[in-house]
């Protein structure tokens, strides 16, 4: 197969995007459609060939064009060649065994940005924690971005926005700037802890949005379960050293209301299919890609209990999700083991 040599205008940046799934290709055209110039992986030769030759990716964003600045490969050796800034975007539990493939192949001063919204099995380890270990790369050139971002509406160009977050403004700042284009602004800040938890956490309560919406309760029962979802979700990130604010913001209540909302969510279809009666085995066979929550349950459930967090509607997924509970029973008077009136924090 031959692959396009890269050559960039003078000036031009150079950025490579790892995972060329729904989200990946999506991200990568908002990198390009941004100016820059965007080199993506693609595990598959043919599906590299097609967005390279055609500049499509029918198998995951079916009807979109993509942009001339962007190509494909399967090398990543030639992806990653000159990349002033890495995006990954692969499966969560596959993250580590990637970086390892990639270790010695990322350039020596690049940033490298986490697109994942998950937490590593075993370790529990967030996805930027696995960067910084796998890579040994300071923690300053690392950054995560998250936000109320469903690939297909943005890969359709209907306006959004992100939040660009590392430990170095400088860092999140430049990624932020890579990272804007007409139909797409990133914004900036520096707690990472929040605005990576949020997105994880945001899943969960989108699979149990999912359920109750397979189970066919309304509109009051999913605000109830949102809002409430909210505030499990705060008080774990503000456990773990997150600042509140980070989840009021697009990394949090942002990312749960366009997650839970929408029928484009992996999330909330996964919770969909639950509710409707399918096992959890049955579900991931539908699926024909990686839905984080289902695998986020269990390692965010023992990272609640260290801290000694409840979370009364992560615990019912995770029993639904084992068989032990009845789908119909996750409902607003179930979010609490106290039966007694509580204040609302």
């Amino acid at each position: 197969m031959t692959m396009p040599i890269r050559i960039s205008a003078p000036g031009v940046r150079r950025v490579a995007v790892l995972g060329a799934g729904s989200w990946g290709t999506t991200f990568a055209k908002v990198l390009a459609d941004g100016g820059s110039d965007v080199a993506l992986w693609a595990r598959r030769a043919e599906l590299a060939r097609e967005i390279s030759q055609s500049k499509r990716n029918s198998d995951y964003l079916p009807g979109i064009n993509l942009p001339r600045n962007l190509w494909a490969s399967p090398n990543l050796t030639d992806v990653l060649d000159g990349a002033e800034i890495v995006f990954v975007s692969v499966p969560s539990q596959s993250l580590r065994e990637n970086l390892r493939v990639i270790r010695e192949l990322v350039p020596a001063d690049a940033i490298v940005v986490s697109l994942m919204k998950g937490v590593e099995n075993g370790s529990g380890l967030r996805m930027t924690e696995v960067i910084e270990q796998e890579l040994d790369i300071d923690v300053d050139r690392v950054a995560v971005t998250s936000g109320p971002n469903l690939a297909l509406e943005i890969a359709k160009e209907q306006p959004t926005a992100a939040v660009v977050s590392s430990s170095n403004l400088e860092t999140a700042t430049s990624v932020a700037i890579a990272a804007t284009n007409p139909y797409f602004r990133s914004f900036v800040n520096t707690d990472v802890i929040g605005t990576e938890f949020g997105g994880v956490l945001k899943n969960l309560i989108a699979v149990a949005i999912g359920i109750v919406d397979g189970v066919g309760y309304g509109e009051n029962t999913k605000a109830s379960i949102i809002t409430r979802g909210l505030v499990e979700m705060t008080d774990f990130a503000v456990a773990y050293g997150a600042k509140p604010e980070t989840l009021a913001g697009l990394a949090g209540l942002g990312d749960l209301i366009a997650t839970c909302e929408s029928p484009l969510s992996r999330n909330n279809t996964a919770g969909r299919l639950l509710g409707q009666g399918y096992t959890f085995s049955d579900v991931v066979k539908q699926m024909n890609q990686t839905a984080e929550g289902l695998s986020s349950v269990a390692p965010i459930l023992e990272l609640a209990a260290l801290k000694g967090v409840e979370m009364p509607i992560v615990s019912q997924v995770a029993q639904v999700l084992a068989g032990t509970m009845n789908p119909r029973d996750i409902a607003p008077h179930l979010t609490t083991d106290r039966v007694d009136p509580q204040p609302e924090t």
